[in-house]
């Protein structure tokens, strides 16, 4: 998207695009899934979040809306992360950025290694969910009432409770530490709402994916230029705005 060469904030700052619509779009679906499968979940498991139910209507529709979100969860969670697997590779900086969690927690930013598009604790959230969420469809369609259930033995249908439970748990505590994270940062629920960051925020908290980013718009401008007829000394202008 070539806006963010020239689209700017309040203040006149140049804006990089960090989350497109269609995965602003998928995430806060996400999220709203997320909520009623959490809590008609908790509903089920324990008789003091029975009345957690009526989110969906109460008890029978509970029953049969749960496991629908789910898979609907389930594939909008694929998408998101498949699109954004490469992001989450782990780097060799991302090891020291967690053994320096002190200057983390110390807002010590300075003493930091450059990371790239996402920091190591969004990358935990990010696996993390990567092992809950399928674990969570295969043990809920073991489960699954009147469609599946039937073609499995009860051990194994106590198994996938068992199991469905520890995952979902996983889940909501992961997603705690992602929500909490989110508002640490500031200015990342706004890039998750809006999509743009200014380049001097991508900068500071993601040096490397900032970088990469310079250099691919270096690269195109370079390209148009050179169709265009270069001028001496336009890309050490380009560098200098930077």
């Amino acid at each position: 998207m070539k806006h963010d060469e020239v689209k700017r904030n309040q203040r006149g700052q140049r804006m990089m695009l960090r989350y497109p619509a269609s995965t602003r779009v998928n995430h806060w679906t996400m999220a709203v899934s997320f909520i009623l499968l959490a809590l008609s979940g908790l509903a089920f498991f324990h008789p003091a979040f029975f009345f957690l139910s009526h989110t969906l209507g109460g008890p029978v529709w509970a029953r049969i809306l749960h496991p629908f979100i789910g898979v609907v969860f389930f594939l909008l969670f694929v998408a998101i992360a498949v699109s954004n697997v490469r992001y989450n590779l782990w780097i060799k900086n991302d090891l020291r950025w967690v053994r320096q969690i002190g200057d983390v927690l110390g807002n010590h930013d300075e003493r930091l290694p450059p990371i790239g598009k996402f920091n190591p604790g969004q990358k935990l959230v990010f696996w993390c969910l990567v092992i809950s969420v399928p674990l969570l469809l295969v043990t809920g369609v073991i489960m699954w009432r009147p469609w599946f259930a039937g073609y499995f033995p009860i051990p194994l249908i106590r198994l996938a409770s068992l199991l469905h439970a520890l995952a979902a748990f996983v889940a909501i505590a992961t997603i705690i530490v992602h929500i909490y994270a989110a508002i640490w940062v500031k200015g990342s629920i706004r890039a998750m709402t809006r999509g743009w960051v200014s380049r001097a925020w991508a900068k500071h908290h993601h040096p490397l994916w900032y970088e990469d980013h310079v250099d691919q718009d270096l690269a195109e401008q370079r390209k148009a230029r050179d169709g265009q007829g270069e001028r001496p000394g336009a890309e050490r202008d380009l560098k200098a705005r930077e």
